[in-house]
């Protein structure tokens, strides 16, 4: 894993763990380790994203697809495709 995506990763956990921990200078290590401007935003915004929907899902008790769902759906896709 490269500087970028594991100084990203220390962000976005900060973000969903502890957010009241977060401020700008977690930003810092991502601007050093060469992720630009408006990668940082895109990384928030991703991160953002996913808490949101995962929480949504949690609150309404979505269960998770396991392993073999996943193969089961590979397989059909493979077999029928997307329609």
């Amino acid at each position: 894993m490269g500087a970028r995506v594991r100084a990203a990763l220390g962000l976005l956990e900060t973000m969903t763990l502890r957010p009241d921990e977060l401020g700008a200078t977690d930003v810092t290590p991502l601007l050093e380790a060469g992720v630009s401007e408006a990668g940082v935003v895109d990384a928030l915004f991703v991160g953002f994203l996913f808490n949101t929907i995962d929480r949504i899902a949690d609150s309404l008790g979505f269960l998770a697809v396991t392993s073999a769902g996943y193969g089961k759906s590979a397989d059909r896709i493979l077999k029928h495709g997307y329609l």
